[in-house]
């Protein structure tokens, strides 16, 4: 029979691939134990077991966009409640508490602990299985899009040792098989880079139809989505999955300000004294940062857009193109937050 004791308790949780380390914590920062535990069926089923003494349980995870994910999930569909401690936070709350750094799975587990804890408006994880097959989705077309990229720098280097001169910039397989089929090498080093260089060609028209496919897959799901950030200029199907990805329950971010701090857009004061300034923020979600950057990029591409319109004025009013671009980037970050409300 399980010892039931009363009281809320914050479990804290630093998670691995193969084995997670908890511990439990009381409202007044009181640790009342812990333990490591495998991540396997029998390890889980052990850890749960262990806690089932403390019905009024939150389970604090570190990092459920990154390495606690999978744990997180279990937890979930167990019926547990969680949520998820950004490991920056838990990674203060162990300087503060050691006042060493120290690293070490117990450690980590106590600091994630104290921050859930202490903090309030941690985001709750809950099981979406649409933003997560948009994930899974994002994520795998994002791969292809790195794999085309490595090869097409593969290509490069090759067709520039083959003609001089080399190839244009933006290559497509069709253009490389063409310019190929015109090199006529006599000797075997050239012929073996020209062979290497077809393969490559061969693994380019492949790659291309998987991210046609990819392409396809996401703009069906989209479909199904009550959202119009495809209607926004310079966001593709990768780039609104991606957003409505990361960005979960828009409603927790209590305004425009907060959603762009979270994004890494909003700019960090630096001021001192009488001198004011700001510098760029390093932080912030960077897949969802490198959205807004590529949109950015692509209106200022075109003089007719909005974007363009408004860089121009910021430029125009002293600013460098650095922090005109900037500016856009914070822009763009308060247009978007609205269509990224999912229904």
């Amino acid at each position: 029979m399980v010892n039931v004791k009363e009281g809320p308790v914050v479990i804290g949780m630093d998670p691995h691939k193969r084995s997670v380390t908890i511990e439990v914590m009381t409202a007044d920062e009181t640790v009342l134990g812990g333990g490591r535990f495998a991540t396997d069926v029998e390890g889980f089923a052990a850890m749960l077991d262990a806690v089932r003494g403390w019905p009024e349980r939150t389970w604090a995870v570190e990092g459920c966009n990154g390495i606690g994910r999978h744990v997180a999930n279990r937890l979930i569909a167990a019926g547990e409640h969680v949520v998820d401690v950004p490991p920056k936070l838990s990674a203060r709350a162990r300087v503060f508490a050691t006042g060493q750094g120290r690293k070490t799975d117990a450690t980590d587990a106590h600091s994630v602990a104290l921050v859930g804890t202490r903090m309030t408006g941690l985001r709750p994880v809950v099981r979406d299985a649409q933003r997560e097959v948009l994930r899974i989705l994002v994520d795998r077309r994002r791969a292809i899009g790195e794999e085309h990229t490595y090869k097409v720098n593969q290509l490069h280097a090759l067709v520039l040792e083959l003609i001089p001169g080399g190839a244009k910039r933006d290559l497509s397989a069709a253009q490389a098989r063409r310019l190929l089929a015109s090199v006529r090498p006599r000797d075997v080093v050239g012929k073996t880079r020209k062979r290497v260089a077809m393969e490559l060609v061969v693994d380019l028209e492949r790659i291309y139809a998987r991210k046609k496919a990819a392409n396809k897959e996401l703009l069906a799901l989209l479909a199904d989505v009550d959202t119009t950030l495809l209607g926004l200029h310079g966001i593709g199907p990768s780039g609104a999955a991606r957003l409505l990805a990361e960005v979960g329950d828009i409603t927790r971010f209590p305004d425009r300000a907060h959603f762009a701090s979270w994004t890494g857009t909003a700019p960090i004061d630096a001021s001192s004294g009488d001198n004011v300034r700001h510098r760029l923020s390093r932080g912030g979600n960077r897949k969802i940062n490198r959205v807004l950057h590529i949109m950015a990029t692509v209106q200022l591409r075109t003089r007719t857009t909005d974007g363009r319109a408004y860089y121009d004025r910021k430029v125009a009013t002293g600013k460098t193109p650095n922090e005109a671009m900037r500016c856009l980037k914070r822009r763009l970050s308060d247009i978007a937050i609205g269509p990224c409300l999912m229904t």
